[in-house]
């Protein structure tokens, strides 16, 4: 069975896999120091935990790019409003880091709140990232971004890696860190990956965890619309009326849809006539759970 310390807990599977995880920002720079001292890059996957598919792809890219693999699992209360879920975030640090022992991961950072925020949420220092904040997500999710920007700033701080990895999936966000770095000139590369789809093509998400039977049916509708929206698009329909149409098909289908759109790929300001790359993004309610997604496409 599978056995745990408390504070520098080593997990280790039947098959006799063992995974160091801490819990301390101590215990994590005593490790980054030497693996640099040893001219050793690192590389870093932030995750909330609650792992699929989709996260242990950005692992084994993270593994395939540094010599060294650090995954932190925190749920971040910073990026959760006051009528979101944080209390009921799924929280699987057990079978999460069984799932991680099976990939050349070197350590799991899993700190507590009080490791992260020693003085609270409320007085901390936060991390403003203008602009990209404030649209569309931002919009939807007041201070959504800050959390999101102050806990992965100090993440990149604690674990000083050559390389993050993020997925597309969660586009906005993968932007705003983009400027964040840019702007705090923070010697990071930030890598990212596609989208890993279910087979029928819902995006992978731990909020899709909520969804009842019927509701993860209809789940994939999301997916399906901003493919029209796509196709369409490309076949030369105005983007803007098949934005329209694909609202309709969500209400109809039983969503409560916060936006569709197209945006510029590269900042997600709106296009002009002249912009080819372009993606479309959309956030949805399904019952009590909320949905996100997007599509990248090319104009001829």
């Amino acid at each position: 069975m599978a056995h745990f310390q408390a504070h520098n807990m080593s997990l280790v599977d039947d098959s006799g896999i063992s995974l160091e995880t801490v819990e301390t920002i101590v215990q994590l720079r005593a490790r980054i120091q030497h693996w640099k001292s040893m001219g050793e890059s690192i590389a870093l996957v932030p995750t909330m935990g609650n792992l699929h598919d989709g996260h242990l792809a950005l692992v084994k890219a993270a593994a395939e790019s540094c010599r060294r693999t650090v995954v932190s699992i925190f749920v971040n209360p910073m990026q959760f409003g006051k009528n979101e879920d944080f209390d009921t975030y799924p929280r699987t640090l057990r079978d999460d880091i069984q799932k991680l022992s099976h990939y050349p991961v070197d350590l799991v950072f899993a700190p507590t709140i009080a490791e992260i925020y020693p003085q609270g949420t409320e007085t901390t220092t936060q991390v403003i990232v203008q602009g990209l904040s404030d649209i569309l997500e931002g919009e939807h999710r007041p201070g959504f971004f800050t959390g999101v920007a102050t806990v992965v700033n100090k993440l990149f701080n604690i674990v000083q890696p050559d390389i993050a990895w993020f997925g597309e999936k969660d586009y906005q966000q993968l932007l705003v860190i983009r400027q964040m770095v840019r702007d705090l000139a923070l010697p990071i590369e930030i890598h990212a990956l596609p989208t890993v789809r279910e087979v029928d093509g819902l995006a992978m998400s731990s909020r899709n965890n909520y969804l009842d039977e019927k509701q993860r049916r209809l789940a994939v509708k999301l997916y399906r619309c901003l493919r029209h929206v796509v196709d369409s698009s490309q076949q030369g329909m105005a983007y803007h009326y098949a934005v329209v149409h694909a609202c309709q098909e969500l209400d109809e289908a039983g969503f409560m849809t916060d936006y569709v759109v197209v945006r510029r790929r590269e900042d997600l300001e709106v296009p002009s006539e002249h912009d080819k790359s372009l993606i479309v993004l959309a956030a949805a309610h399904l019952g009590d759970t909320r949905l996100i997604d997007n599509l990248a496409f090319e104009l001829m």
